[in-house]
C-alpha cells in the first residue's frame, strides 16, 4: 500500500509541474496571436512610417500605369488594314476618321503621318517618330518613381535596422545588462523594418521592369505598322 501510494503521489505531482509547464506556453501563444499584423509591423521603429508611405505610392502608381498603358497601347485588330485599304483607295480622310475614332496611341502614330500625305516621305518618317516618342514618353511617365522607390526602399529599411542594433548594444554597454531574450526581441523588431523595406523593392522592381517590357512590345508593334504605312503611302508613288 505504501509503494502504491508514492506512486500515485509521484503521479499527481509530475502532472502539477506539467500542467504549470504548458500553462505560461499557453498564455503566451494566445497572446501573440492576439497582435494583429498593424501592430507587428509598427514595432519596426521610425523607419516603417516612411516604408508604409512609399508602398501606399507605390501601389497607387502601379495600379495607374497599368491602367494607362494598357489604354494607350489597346488597339482595334483590323485598325492597319482598314487604314491601308482607305489609302490604296486615296480616302485619305477616311483613314484619318479612323485613327480618330480608334483614339490609341498607335492611331495617334498613323494618323500624324496620314495628315502629311503629300508631303516627302522623309519628312512624313520623321514625324511619325517624334509622334512615336511623345507616346512613349507618356506611357514611361511614372516609371523613375518607381525605379526610386525599388532602391530607397530596402535602405530606409537597412537604416531602421541599424539605428535599432545600436540602441540594443548602446543600452547594454550603459546598463550592463546582458539579456538574451531583451536582444532576440529588439533585434526581431528592428528587422521588421528590414523585411518590409526588402518587399516594397521587390514590388517597385517587378513593376518597373514589368511596364518598360511592355514598353518595348508597345515600340516594336508601333515600327512593324509605320512600316506597313510608309510602304502603303510610296506604292502610288511607284505606280506613277
Amino acid at each position: 500500500m505504501t509503494l502504491l501510494s508514492t506512486i500515485l503521489q509521484a503521479n499527481t505531482l509530475t502532472d502539477s509541474l506539467a500542467a504549470a509547464a504548458t500553462s505560461p506556453a499557453t498564455t503566451e501563444v494566445s497572446v501573440t496571436e492576439n497582435i494583429s499584423y498593424l501592430e507587428f509591423v509598427l514595432k519596426g521603429g521610425i523607419m516603417i512610417f516612411p516604408i508604409i508611405f512609399l508602398l501606399v505610392y507605390c501601389v497607387y502608381l502601379v495600379i495607374e500605369r497599368y491602367l494607362s498603358i494598357k489604354k494607350a497601347a489597346k488597339q482595334e485588330v483590323n485598325l492597319v488594314n482598314d487604314i491601308k485599304i482607305q489609302l490604296k483607295s486615296g480616302k485619305i480622310d477616311n483613314a484619318i476618321l479612323l485613327c480618330s475614332r480608334d483614339n490609341s496611341a498607335s492611331a495617334n502614330i498613323l494618323k500624324s503621318g496620314i495628315c502629311l500625305i503629300g508631303r516627302p516621305i522623309n519628312e512624313i518618317e520623321s514625324v511619325m517618330e517624334k509622334t512615336a516618342n511623345v507616346e512613349i514618353a507618356q506611357m514611361e511617365k511614372g516609371l523613375g518613381h518607381l525605379g526610386l522607390i525599388s532602391g530607397i526602399a530596402p535602405i530606409l529599411g537597412f537604416i531602421g535596422t541599424i539605428s535599432g542594433v545600436i540602441k540594443i548594444f548602446h543600452t547594454i554597454s550603459t546598463t550592463g545588462n546582458l539579456n538574451i531574450q531583451t536582444i532576440s526581441g529588439g533585434l526581431y523588431e528592428k528587422m521588421i523594418s528590414s523585411g518590409a523595406g526588402l518587399v516594397v523593392g521587390v514590388v517597385a522592381y517587378s513593376a518597373y521592369h514589368l511596364f518598360n517590357m511592355m514598353i518595348d512590345s508597345f515600340s516594336l508593334k508601333v515600327q512593324k505598322q509605320t512600316l506597313e504605312i510608309i510602304n502603303t503611302i510610296q506604292e502610288p508613288q511607284h505606280g506613277h
